[in-house]
């Protein structure tokens, strides 16, 4: 069977081919006298391909006169250097196949589309120049996140998507269940009996891989997860999503300017990764998403990560003399707003934040020895705010328990928790990562649901 090129393969060629065999979507269809153009992409790359049909060609009125825009095709032919501008290969057609018709309701036509519209076909949206390019991008990073851990001798670990466990204490879980919602089975008490679920006890969809890294760091040395995370938040902002994919390391015998330290080169290799390998998508956001964004990232490789204490920040923020949408005081969660402020106008660099109130982070992060603060750290990037959140994790088995109990938590749920600083317990740390505000940052993009293929958020489970 010959084998076929993708557009990306042809367009990059060194030399002509006497025979070429190119499949994909026909963007447009342009007529001259003796002979039509057809612009085809394959999704390989943001560019087209010319295809040449020369009037005489078999099948030209019965084919190539009825291409629309959205048609499947397969084209043989020559590869040729082109003759017009703007590529330096073209096919000169010998035979198009129709493959599959796409009639006049095909909805992307060569027009603007709003991201409203877009969101409204995510089946479709791939096929637009700027969506191949959003999900082009998507695949290199998922590629370089796997890179940077495998290069440090990371190893890689698949955490449980179903969980018993909380664990950022929010409670803001989807539950996993099997019981007949509309007559669940009761105990004695009046109570749902999950005794009797599929799980033999009250199960949800996962919030963090941490815990359970945190298993295999206390065996392995390094590690990380990369895999979909589940928050039921109800949320509707445009940083939130109700299912997004997390990247969390984890690291054995690592203190908190160790996690900040792989943070921060981690964040400036994910860009450089980026930058290198995807220079014509990243260009289609600079040109029509983000102006800013080219400068914005060389700016984030360029400079220093600047750290500061969370008391520090709140000082700061303080005595910028500015109105907050969101009033800051010491104890308070920093906001997008503040977050932006220092990175943007303050420090005019990234920054790191650490040194966090315990009474705002959960319960497995290091207590300090003020006793006020834990150990806890955020990266600060320009356009985003956090894009990073970590800490040193609690090694101490009591102090644990202790922070447990003011938490609220079950010890008998994390049993197998407490039973890492039982048995050859060591300092370790970790962070997550989300990926699709990492890709927001690279891109550009202003929303999460345009950077993760089918989106979920509140009311919203369509595709």
């Amino acid at each position: 069977m010959f084998k076929a090129t993708s557009v990306k393969a042809a367009l990059q060629a060194s030399e002509p081919a006497d025979s070429i065999l190119v499949n994909g979507w026909v963007r447009t269809r342009r007529d001259a006298k003796a002979f039509s153009f057809v612009e085809l992409n394959d999704g390989s790359c943001l560019k087209n391909l010319q295809v040449i049909a020369d009037v005489g060609m078999p099948g030209y009125v019965e084919t190539v006169l009825k291409l629309t825009t959205g048609a499947a095709i397969s084209v043989r032919g020559e590869l040729v250097a082109s003759k017009g501008g703007g590529q330096a290969w073209e096919v000169k057609a010998s035979e198009i196949t129709l493959v599959g018709a796409a009639d006049a309701t095909y909805p992307l036509q060569k027009k603007g589309h709003s991201m409203e519209f877009l969101r409204e076909i995510a089946h479709l949206r791939p096929r637009a120049n700027l969506f191949g390019a959003v999900f082009r991008v998507r695949s290199r990073l998922a590629y370089a996140v796997h890179q940077f851990f495998q290069e440090q001798g990371f190893v890689y670990v698949h955490t449980p998507i179903v969980t018993g466990s909380d664990c950022e204490g929010a409670g803001e879980l989807f539950r996993v269940s099997t019981l007949d919602p509309s007559s669940p089975p009761k105990s004695e008490d009046g109570l749902i009996d999950y005794a009797q679920d599929f799980f033999a006890r009250p199960t949800y969809l996962t919030v963090s891989g941490q815990l359970e890294a945190e298993v295999f760091a206390c065996a392995l040395g390094n590690v990380y997860t990369f895999g979909p995370t589940f928050r039921a938040e109800n949320s509707n902002t445009s940083r939130h999503a109700s299912e997004f994919w997390m990247i969390e390391p984890e690291m054995a015998f690592t203190d908190l300017a160790g996690n900040m330290d792989v943070a921060e080169e981690f964040v400036k290799y994910l860009i450089r990764d980026v930058k290198e390998h995807c220079a014509d998508d990243l260009a289609i956001f600079g040109k029509f998403v983000d102006k800013g964004l080219l400068e914005r990232l060389e700016f984030v490789l360029e400079r220093p990560f600047q750290r500061v204490s969370y008391t520090e920040a709140i000082e700061i923020l303080t005595a910028s003399g500015k109105t907050w949408e969101n009033p800051v005081e010491w104890g308070d969660n920093l906001q997008s707003e503040h977050e932006r402020f220092l990175a943007e106008e303050h420090f005019k660099c990234p920054v790191t934040v650490y040194n966090y109130p315990k009474e705002i982070k959960p319960f497995y992060m290091r207590l300090n020895d003020d006793g006020k603060t834990v150990t806890a750290m955020d990266v600060l990037v320009p356009g985003i705010g956090e894009i990073v959140g970590g800490s040193q994790r609690e090694e101490r088995l009591a102090v644990l328990e202790a922070n447990m109990d003011h938490h609220g938590l079950n010890q008998d749920d994390y049993s197998w928790y407490l039973d890492l600083r039982r048995y050859g317990s060591v300092p370790h740390s970790g962070f997550g990562l989300g990926f699709e505000r990492m890709l927001m940052f690279v891109t550009g993009m202003a929303n999460i649901r345009d950077v993760i293929p089918f989106a979920r958020t509140p009311g919203n489970a369509g595709f």
